[in-house]
């Protein structure tokens, strides 16, 4: 920045294992999004390497592989909510096999109301799990959830929560940033992220 050299990510190490939910808990600007992004092939660290149980992660992963809930939620405005959701199956040949596990999906978001609106018409937070079901909707290896609950009360938290365990119990390893400490319980490993370094934080 500037003259300055700044380190976004400094000695991080973080391992991601099926079936669980490992929580990046931090303030704003302590590295949680760079380091998601780098997991997600976005951005490429300067010495390190994200690795897969069975190898070197691709550059650009396939949705199957790994799957991002973004900040930014980057819905398609000409399609509707359930048209967004419904993508990925659609773009990978497998809508009508996942047809109704997308369904019991929307049912726990407590979006089915929203199908055919268009994401304009929705809230933020309707949107935000809009794009937590679109991410959802075909088994992935890897979730990566940016501030899932940024937008959403605590009873729609618990309607997120209980999505990405739904998606834990089927064996993806799913990974969130968060700074709101009352997510914490929703958590399998809570990793607390400052200046860029990850410490594991003992759970009480």
């Amino acid at each position: 920045h500037g003259g300055d050299e700044v380190h976004a990510l400094e000695s991080v190490s973080l391992e991601a294992r099926p079936a669980e939910i490992v929580g990046l808990v931090g303030r704003s600007g302590s590295g949680k999004t760079t380091l998601l992004n780098v997991i997600a092939g976005w951005e490429r660290p300067t010495s390190g390497d994200v690795t897969w149980s069975d190898g070197v992660a691709p550059s650009s992963p396939a949705w199957s592989a790994v799957a991002v809930v973004p900040q930014k939620l980057g819905l398609m405005e000409e399609l509707t909510v359930e048209e967004n959701i419904a993508y990925p199956a659609r773009l990978s040949g497998t809508l009508d096999e996942r047809s109704d596990d997308i369904e019991e999906l929307i049912d726990v978001l407590g979006i089915g109301e929203l199908r055919s609106r268009y994401p304009r018409e929705a809230s933020v937070g309707e949107q935000q799990r809009t794009a937590i079901a679109r991410a959802l909707a075909v088994p992935t290896r890897v979730l990566l959830a940016d501030e899932p609950t940024g937008h959403q009360d605590s009873a729609s938290a618990g309607r997120v929560f209980a999505a990405l365990r739904r998606a834990a119990d089927a064996g993806t390893a799913v990974v969130v940033a968060t700074h709101n400490q009352d997510v914490i319980r929703y958590l399998d490993r809570v990793l607390t992220m400052a200046d860029g370094r990850v410490d594991e934080r003992p759970r009480s």
